[in-house]
């Protein structure tokens, strides 16, 4: 590690293009001592933010009905009419971040041309598995192969002129074969280069922004090239604000399923009820122990947990892998991908769809999920990414976890889609997506052990998304300090619980995707103007060297 300044961020080692501005990390910020308690806040960020979700959070639960009859047309509003603009931005990004491996702009080192990594490559990937995707991967690991699956293989219906079916594409009525292929392509599109990209793209344009050009880790520091010295003012206050909103609810999405599917798990394993009652009282406890982790710091709590995680989920994959159908899986594994390259085209067209229901209900709602969780993620593998060139970034932020997804899934829900095909095993095929998982594994050997090991992963999933996203959050609304008081992160944990508990009683799942979706939308422009950003900025950090 290289010497740090007064706010916990690193100085450039060896040469980088730093950015000459009178602007000073913190400056804006209130400081106060309350008893034992410290303060240091950005104003008005932290204010804006903070009061917004606090007035949420009330009016939610006291007026559900309402609340949900509004999120309801925020979801079909959005999906209806911005589903191209979602889908088309998503591809441009994949293809600016595909671009800068093999442009020169892949030698650039983060942190200056003589910058150490902080972390081994095995700690490294750990926190990017389990800070990205962890409790997707478990609730979509199974339903989402199964699903396109089963609505490929079935009728296309239309009403009124359009499609009422849920089938990616033109489907594969009665072709097994087919709708194998087509159902596993849909599923690695939404689970593969585009979602990475993404994270890759905002992560790259806070580690260059911050580590090379010394300016705050903060999400308005990333468009200087646009804004100048604009973006200290009330245009950077919008930034980090938009970014505040789309972190909290994009993490609310996945607590909230994150919670449904330990509810499901629990109850087919104990008998515990299932409901609206349970999962909050799920989410209340799973918060408590984010916030222990939260206490013991990034490496203490996230590294840690990340690292057990990891574990544990290479143990429950292998264990699925080698128990399962072996040599299906392993074909089956080859046989996707080869299926995502032949659809990529037409699964990531933004224009003309027929497949209303799936580009919208699926797609828009994925690529607003992953934007709404880019400004968390990106900014959490920023800091642990220093040292690393922007080539080894990009294919390690990119390509590395898109193989591992494309493994997972064609795991899980192989062996689900084999135990259908092959078995005439249907339980997990006909439960509802949080209990697939569990019905999936009930037809494997040691099934109750493997199903209290995907709970246990869905509730650690849990904590290190909700304790780096509450780090992620404070580092926002502290102005770009990473060392800001403990306090602060605390009340942001509780309140990132708070929202998934108003979203679930507002409305449950549906008010969860309306919310993550709006909120997408929002940071969608502003992932854009990144790329455009990321740009000018290597081009300055090329012409130093």
């Amino acid at each position: 590690m290289s010497d740090t300044n007064s706010h916990g961020i690193p100085e450039p080692e060896g040469k980088a293009d730093v950015i000459d501005t009178d602007y000073e990390i913190g400056q804006d910020n209130i400081e106060r001592q309350i008893g034992p308690f410290g303060l240091d806040i950005h104003n008005p960020v932290f204010l804006i933010s903070g009061i917004a979700v606090v007035v949420f959070v009330f009016y939610t639960i006291a007026l559900p009905e309402q609340a949900a009859a509004i999120f309801s047309a925020m979801f079909n509003f959005t999906t209806k009419n911005f589903d191209w603009f979602l889908i088309g931005s998503a591809d441009l990004v994949v293809i600016f971040a595909l671009l800068l491996i093999v442009t020169p702009f892949g030698s650039v080192r983060l942190g200056g041309n003589e910058a150490v990594a902080d972390y081994t490559y095995l700690g490294w990937f750990a926190m990017l598995f389990a800070a990205g995707m962890g409790i997707g991967l478990m609730f979509y690991g199974v339903s989402e192969p199964l699903t396109h699956f089963s609505t490929s293989m079935g009728e296309i219906t239309t009403e009124n002129g359009l499609r009422t079916d849920w089938a990616p594409l033109g489907a594969a009525t009665g072709d097994e074969a087919g709708s194998l292929r087509l159902g596993m392509a849909a599923t690695i599109y939404h689970w593969g280069l585009h979602p990475w990209a993404i994270y890759a793209i905002v992560a790259l344009a806070l580690a260059l922004f911050t580590y090379n050009k010394g300016l705050p880790l903060t999400i308005r520091s990333a468009f200087y090239p646009v804004l100048g010295e604009r973006v200290w003012g009330w245009p950077g206050h919008i930034i980090d604000t938009i970014a505040v909103f789309a972190t909290l609810f994009g993490l609310a999405t996945s607590l909230g399923l994150g919670a449904t599917q330990a509810n499901a798990g629990l109850n087919e394993l104990f008998g515990i009820p299932t409901g609206t009652t349970s999962e909050v009282v799920l989410i209340s406890l799973i918060t408590a122990v984010a916030l222990v982790s939260v206490l013991r710091g990034l490496d203490g709590g996230v590294k840690v947990l990340s690292e057990i995680n990891m574990g544990l989920a290479a143990l429950l994959a292998l264990f699925t892998l080698f128990v399962g159908p072996t040599i299906f899986l392993l074909s089956f594994f080859w046989d996707s991908l080869v299926a995502y390259i032949e659809y990529l085209p037409a699964l990531a067209n933004p224009f003309g769809r027929e497949d209303v229901n799936f580009s919208q209900g699926w797609t828009a709602f994925y690529w607003a999920w992953w934007i709404s969780w880019s400004p968390f993620v990106g900014m959490f593998i920023a800091r642990v990414s220093r040292g690393r060139t922007v080539r080894e970034f990009v294919i390690c932020v990119l390509l590395i976890p898109s193989l591992v997804c494309v493994l997972w899934m064609s795991i899980f829900g192989g062996t689900a889609i084999h135990q259908v095909l092959n078995d005439g095993y249907t339980a997990a095929q006909d439960a509802a997506l949080p209990l697939q998982l569990f019905k999936m594994l009930d037809a494997l050997p040691l099934a109750s052990i493997t199903s209290f090991i995907g709970i246990v992963l869905v509730v650690v999933f849990f904590v290190t998304s909700s304790d780096s996203g509450s780090l992620v959050i404070d580092t926002i609304t502290a102005g770009g300090k990473v060392d800001a008081p403990v306090p602060q992160r605390v009340f942001w944990c509780i309140f990132e619980g708070a929202v998934a508990i108003a979203l679930l009683i507002g409305g449950g799942l549906a008010a969860l995707q309306s919310m993550v979706i709006s909120t997408g939308l929002l940071f969608t422009l502003l992932l854009l103007f990144m790329c455009f950003c990321i740009f000018r900025g290597l081009q300055d950090e090329r012409k130093i060297r």
